[in-house]
Formats: structure tokens, C-alpha cells, sequence
């Protein structure tokens, strides 16, 4: 698999995953970004020995969009750093089963357990989750699907994907949490197994230069186009 360089420098690199990618080493039978990333800054810059990728973020297998890779240890810490203090943003587009009424920003405020067995969030009280806190808006609307842009402020286990679908509207694709699967007409996904959730833009200060980085990307799968044309994105 070609990579899809986003940004690179000295200290860090941004790439874009693509569905059905593992982030990181797992136990399942898939790519693995994290080790396609190392691979390629070996060849590019004739790297001897073991090459240090620091990880700062992760995407879910299904989910697709821009990640962003530390190339030293100091960048690692300070980026992570970033992420600690809330200051590493990151937006999604996501296209839901569903209207959406309101033009304007909506907050979801839930607290997320997680269910091991079942690998999967579950909605429930204070005292046995985490606060969990993203802000969403409409972008376009066809039929009873939505495409929304989706800033996350905390960062849960499956936090989108669960909260979209306690507010009733599920991603679509997303049939863990009642998502239907790709009822979208004239538009198929060229990946049946992933869902429509794509990571497009992280924010972040750089760690050396501490200037004020954002790198966008937007999702090629053919599923959204009809929405970012309305969107104008």
C-alpha cells in the first residue's frame, strides 16, 4: 500500500489510514500503519537498525483519516503533551441515519464505560464512567441521511460512535451501534466493512517550532461525495 504523506519534517509526519488499517500491532490479520510509516522513512532516509516512530493518537480498524506520527522522542513528548492538555484538536465527518434539524452546534455530554467483552461503549452513570464530551453540526443533508462535522474533546473508546447513536443517529455502516448498513442511494462505499466516519483535520502546535499546524484532509470515498458538494467543503 502506497502512503499518503500529509505532512513530514524532521519531527513528525502525518499520513492518512485507511480503513480495515490497524494503527498499531494487533492481534488481528491486518496492516499495520505504525509499521508501514517506519518501513518507509527506513528506505526514504537509508535508516540502519531499528527506526523510532513515536504513536500519538490512534484511529479504530474501520475508521479511516489523518493520523499524525512522532519521528523523535522529545516531539513524542511534547505532542503528547498536547493531547494531555486538550490542545491537540481533531475533527470528523460523519454521514448518520437520520435528520437533523438545528443548523446549529450541538453538545453531547455522556459518561463512557467499557464493555471488554464485548468491545464495545456503553452509555451509562458518573460514578462508573468517564465524561464524555464532543460537539457536532449539520454540513448537509440528503434524504434521511446527514453528513455532520464532529470536534471531539475527549478522546473515549468508540466516544463518536456511541454517542451519535444514543442521540439517535447512528453512523451509518456502524452495526455495533445500530447503524444500517450503507442505505445510502447511488452512493456505495468502496470498502464494505468500514463505516462513515473519516478523521479529516488535527490541529495542533508543533513541538519544536510550537507554530499553530492544521492539515486537513478529506475523505475519496465515493459515499460522501454528494454531501461535500452541498457542504461546498
Amino acid at each position: 500500500m502506497k502512503l499518503n504523506i500529509l505532512y513530514e519534517d524532521n519531527h513528525l509526519i502525518v499520513v492518512e489510514k485507511e480503513a480495515n488499517v490497524l494503527t498499531q500491532g494487533a492481534t488481528l490479520d491486518l496492516p499495520v500503519l505504525l509499521d508501514q510509516v517506519k518501513s518507509y522513512i527506513k528506505e526514504k532516509y537509508t535508516k540502519t537498525g531499528n527506526v523510532f516512530l513515536g504513536l500519538i493518537h490512534r484511529l479504530d480498524t474501520n475508521v479511516a483519516g489523518v493520523v499524525c506520527f512522532a519521528k523523535t522522542s522529545k516531539a513524542a513528548s511534547r505532542l503528547s503533551e498536547e493531547i494531555r492538555k486538550h490542545r491537540f484538536e481533531k475533527k470528523y465527518l460523519a454521514i448518520v441515519d437520520g435528520k437533523i434539524s438545528s443548523s446549529e452546534n450541538i453538545t453531547l455530554k455522556d459518561f463512557l464505560a467499557k464493555d471488554e467483552v464485548n468491545k464495545k461503549a456503553i452509555i451509562t452513570t458518573s460514578d462508573l464512567g468517564k465524561e464524555s464530551i464532543l460537539t457536532f453540526k449539520k454540513l448537509a443533508q440528503i434524504d434521511n441521511n446527514t453528513l455532520v462535522e464532529v470536534d471531539l474533546l475527549t478522546g473515549r473508546f468508540h466516544q463518536i460512535r456511541a454517542q451519535l447513536s444514543n442521540y439517535g443517529t447512528p453512523i451509518i455502516g456502524d452495526r455495533k451501534y445500530g447503524g444500517k448498513f450503507n442505505n445510502i442511494k447511488s452512493a456505495t462505499s468502496k470498502n464494505s466493512h468500514s463505516i462513515a466516519l473519516y478523521a479529516y483535520s488535527l490541529s495542533f502546535n508543533h513541538p519544536i517550532t510550537k507554530e499553530k499546524l492544521t492539515i486537513n484532509n478529506l475523505p475519496k470515498d465515493k459515499i460522501y461525495t454528494p454531501f461535500l458538494k452541498i457542504a461546498k467543503l
